[in-house]
């Protein structure tokens, strides 16, 4: 029986056509890298592998090379094999695009939302991903459980019970590509159920506002006073979304008292809450706030990622769902094919496991809690006027400003190419009251080494 042996090659996709098999396939080559599909220095396939793939003589191939190469579309060298010839590509010159003007980089970045990125434990993450692909079963790489990888819902489910007092039901847990993928799918899932907006805090995140918009969810702001946001009226919504352990941006702890009224509301009216835990690891100079869902997990939602902990761009991302939930955000998330890289979650499962997670948290919130502690000295010297507020917790702090001074801050940091945000830009555009002047700083987005230096770019534009 003759036997096909496979030789190794490079895939090249060409149609030979017209009358003779050799000039129809240097025909088609030639028109290949004339047009440019074939780009200077794209290396060919050799005679012996192209042949096969194309049903045809090798000599057939080789003397098709030897045509263009003796034109001068293609090139041969001993070792290096036949490529492509560097030559202009036939055709109209296309216009120039017009230039668009980039913004200038920000020399100093303040901005909040991100940790810093250059702190990421690369070498823990790739030893925690090498041994997650080393014992990963053959079927983890398939479609699999819409809900997510077993491993990182187990890990998840022993985590945010030990951390953030959660009650976490592994099949009730779906990882998602990040918050706003789970906030996605939290708001198909409710306008589905018929409710036509949900309440949310006076101060927080338009990307969020936009996502709930664009399901079909119009947002409606919840007072906001010294003690925080008021969940009392929530305007006839079925839902709320809220910052519980600590309000972005304005980084107090819901009210012990308004965490309670906000549960009895679900209970009583059959409301959902979605808990937005985005940095719930880091606290400094206070006892944790343990997560909202632990006082009713058959109403509240808790919404975690490790965005903060690591970093944004892994886009990893969890729900732990009442059981009144859990069916349909599995059907949709299922019936949207929306799911989230295996083997990234291996890894974060290993590297929760091993104890790996805990330990870079650790060191993060010492990190953390040092340029905090910087941050105030440098305010205290250097600009009496402005108090911190929000600091007890998390990666930003808010800096009270004199009144009517925000706008010519945040002009003056633009100039010095300093990344900031006024408080402004975090105030929902139907919120009501008086809204105090200030400054939200993220004090956990400069790698060290620019961290002295943004945080006297910031003193230099303060009051």
């Amino acid at each position: 029986m003759a036997r096909t042996r496979a030789t190794p090659g490079i895939d090249l996709h060409v149609e030979p056509a017209g009358r003779g098999v050799r000039k129809g396939l240097t025909d088609a080559l030639r028109e290949a890298v004339r047009t440019g599909r074939l780009a200077p220095g794209t290396r060919l396939p050799s005679s012996r592998s192209l042949a096969p793939d194309l049903g045809v003589a090798r000599n057939t191939v080789a003397d098709a090379y030897a045509d263009l190469v003796a034109e001068g579309w293609l090139t041969a060298r001993q070792g290096s094999g036949t490529r492509v010839a560097d030559r202009a590509v036939a055709g109209r010159t296309p216009e120039p695009a017009p230039r668009r003007r980039e913004p200038r980089r920000p020399v100093h970045d303040l901005a909040p939302g991100s940790p810093d990125l250059a702190s990421f434990p690369r070498s823990g993450w790739l030893k925690a991903a090498r041994r997650a692909l080393a014992h990963a079963p053959n079927e983890a790489l398939g479609y699999g459980d819409p809900r997510g990888r077993p491993e990182l819902r187990a890990a998840l489910a022993g985590y945010v019970s030990r951390a953030r007092g959660v009650h976490a039901d592994p099949e009730r847990i779906v990882v998602c590509s990040g918050f706003a993928d789970g906030l996605t799918l939290l708001g198909t899932v409710l306008r589905r159920r018929g409710l036509r907006s949900v309440a949310v805090e006076s101060y927080g995140l338009d990307t969020h506002w936009n996502l709930l918009h664009r399901s079909g969810l119009p947002t409606v702001p919840l007072p906001f006073d010294e003690h925080g946001t008021d969940p009392a009226d929530t305007a006839g919504a079925g839902a709320v979304l809220l910052t519980p352990a600590h309000q972005f941006p304005m980084g107090a702890p819901l009210h012990p008292d308004r965490r309670a009224a906000v549960v009895d509301w679900a209970r009583r009216t059959g409301g959902v809450v979605l808990e937005d835990d985005y940095d719930g690891e880091f606290r400094y100079d206070r006892q944790p706030v343990g997560a909202l869902q632990g006082l009713d997990p058959d109403h509240v939602v808790h919404l975690g990622t490790a965005s903060k902990s690591l970093a944004p761009g892994l886009r990893l991302g969890w729900l732990v769902l009442p059981p009144s939930l859990a069916d349909e955000v599995v059907s949709l998330k299922a019936e949207g094919g929306w799911s989230t890289g295996v083997l990234d979650q291996l890894t974060l499962a290993e590297f929760i496991t091993s104890g790996a997670h805990d330990r870079h948290v650790r060191a993060a919130r010492l990190r953390y809690r040092r340029r905090r502690d910087a941050l105030v000295a440098a305010l205290a010297a250097r600009a009496p006027a402005v108090r911190a507020t929000g600091i007890a917790a998390g990666l930003h702090a808010v800096l009270r400003l004199p009144p009517g001074t925000e706008q010519s801050v945040v002009r003056a940091a633009a100039r010095q190419r300093l990344a900031v945000h006024g408080l402004a830009r975090h105030r929902h555009p139907d919120a009501a009251g008086p809204a105090p002047d200030a400054l939200v700083v993220g004090y956990g987005t400069p790698p060290d080494h620019a961290w002295p230096g943004a945080l006297d770019a910031l003193c230099r534009v303060l009051p």
